[in-house]
């Protein structure tokens, strides 16, 4: 790996962990760094993970230190969605890149439809019932475990028809990324698809990233956050439907 490519990964790592923190799909912008840096495609799924673990333990951090705290409301999601995760790591051997990629690129469809459209705000996080918040963020596991690009931008969806408002789901959505890349990334590692210096220069960008992420967020609001969620989805939605 070259200078120029460890200060591309840095910088780009910095910018998408920002945008994993606000809303999602930083991920797309990862991935093809590692490729640019060197690693093979099929490897960095796996590299990639360790900079998501390390920004999104950043940004529970400065989260909690900011007075945004997450725990609590995570706990009811937090069992499904790690289910979640390792079926979907199960579910990518069998089914090939491009095809769960193009699958879930037809899903952001009404993703975006769902974060341009306001729901009601609500802070007890009870506009949905626990089974549908159980099977909701079981389906979000799958994906997270299996591909992660975007599955912020999912749970960000997700947290806000259940009635978060988008700086408290922002918090929860790092929280249970964290957990889900927990239980995925000791899997990726074992079957040896961490190429880890690349990984690690990547998670320096990321995490500061991640670090700053919050502060953004907690400044921006609702209106900015919708705002870089729509964007990101549709961005997201044109690599997995054509670009894949």
């Amino acid at each position: 790996m070259t200078w120029w490519q460890a200060l591309l990964l840095i910088g780009g790592g910095t910018v998408a962990g920002i945008i994993n923190c606000l809303a999602g799909g930083g991920s797309m912008l990862t991935v093809p760094l590692l490729v640019v840096a060197g690693v093979p495609g099929n490897v960095a799924n796996g590299s990639n993970r360790v900079g998501i673990l390390t920004s999104n333990a950043a940004s529970v951090s400065e989260f909690r230190r900011l007075g945004v705290g997450g725990f609590q409301h995570a706990l009811p999601v937090l069992a499904p969605a790690a289910v979640g995760a390792a079926v979907g790591l199960f579910g990518i051997s069998q089914l090939t890149n491009d095809e769960f990629e193009r699958l879930f690129g037809l899903l952001m469809i009404p993703l975006i439809i769902l974060a341009i459209r306001r729901p009601p705000v609500r802070t007890d996080g009870q506009a949905w019932s626990r089974l549908t918040v159980t099977i909701v963020f079981f389906c979000v596991g799958i994906y997270g475990g299996a591909i992660q690009a975007g599955v912020g931008l999912v749970m960000l969806a997700a947290l806000s028809r259940a009635g978060f408002d988008l700086v408290t789901a922002n918090s929860v959505k790092v929280m249970v990324t964290l957990v889900v890349t927990c239980i995925a990334l000791p899997v990726f590692i074992l079957q040896g698809k961490v190429d880890w210096v690349p990984a690690i220069v990547l998670a320096i960008g990321l995490t500061i990233g991640g670090w700053i992420g919050p502060r953004l967020s907690i400044k921006g609001g609702e209106k900015a956050i919708r705002a870089l969620m729509v964007v990101c989805a549709i961005a997201l939605a044109i690599r997995l439907l054509f670009f894949s």
